[in-house]
């Protein structure tokens, strides 16, 4: 239950809340970026009201921001230059803190009863599979920079459209598996094929079609596992 509460601020706060803007400048200021101290502030203040603010909490809670603030100053400072590996160091470093302030650190905390530990899990799901994996697959597809960039400039859509629809299939297939209506996933990838790789025949469209079969195994396959971890732990 405690896990489930400061992995809920932690994703909230880095996925959520946190916009390119605040990312762009601390990129460039590093240390000297006021938005690296209000992004630390904000996690705190997800903590504050995920934890409850009495101050048994505030130690903890004083702990985890620090050890955050330290963690994206060292990414900032790019001890390693590739992006996507640093990236996903970042985010495992993170959480092994709140695995350990979890588990070890003996933070004390309230036992709630089972239908709220149910529900923060959702609320927990839903973070992941809407702003968290749409993080995580931009990093991925980063790999391919300049072809997705051609991409882009030969594909005239709506502002942000993949990435919305990308959150709606994945909260479709979460609800799919949670359902046990595995037909109604295979009904949904047919119908976004129909749509999507129907007009894809020329060659010059291979970069693209790629592009989208890469991007629809991710995002299935990322909620079809949120999916049955999430029905195996309400069990």
């Amino acid at each position: 239950m405690l896990l489930i509460k400061l992995l809920l601020a932690h994703f909230i706060g880095d996925f959520v809340l946190q916009s390119n803007k605040w990312v762009a400048h601390k990129e460039k200021y590093l240390f000297k970026s006021k938005y690296l101290y209000l992004h630390v502030l904000l996690h705190a203040l997800l903590l504050l009201l995920v934890l409850g603010f009495e101050k048994k909490y505030w130690l903890a809670i004083v702990v985890i921001s620090m050890a955050h603030l330290v963690i994206d100053g060292i990414k900032l400072m790019q001890p390693i230059k590739n992006n996507r590996i640093l990236f996903f160091m970042d985010q495992l470093a993170h959480i092994a803190i709140l695995f350990w302030a979890a588990n070890d650190w003996r933070i004390p905390f309230e036992v709630q009863a089972y239908v709220t530990a149910r529900n923060l899990l959702l609320l927990l799901a839903t973070v992941l599979l809407t702003s968290v994996t749409s993080i995580v697959l931009k990093v991925v597809f980063s790999f391919w920079g300049k072809d997705l960039e051609e991409i882009s400039k030969e594909d005239s859509s709506l502002k942000d459209a993949g990435r919305y629809i990308g959150m709606l299939e994945r909260l479709f297939v979460f609800t799919f598996v949670l359902l046990n209506k595995w037909e109604a996933i295979g009904f949904l990838l047919a119908a976004k094929s129909v749509f999507r790789f129907g007009d894809l025949t020329k060659a010059s469209d291979r970069k693209l079609t790629e592009y989208i079969l890469i991007g629809t195994l991710l995002s299935f396959g990322i909620a079809i596992m949120l999916g049955i971890v999430f029905s195996n732990l309400i069990k």
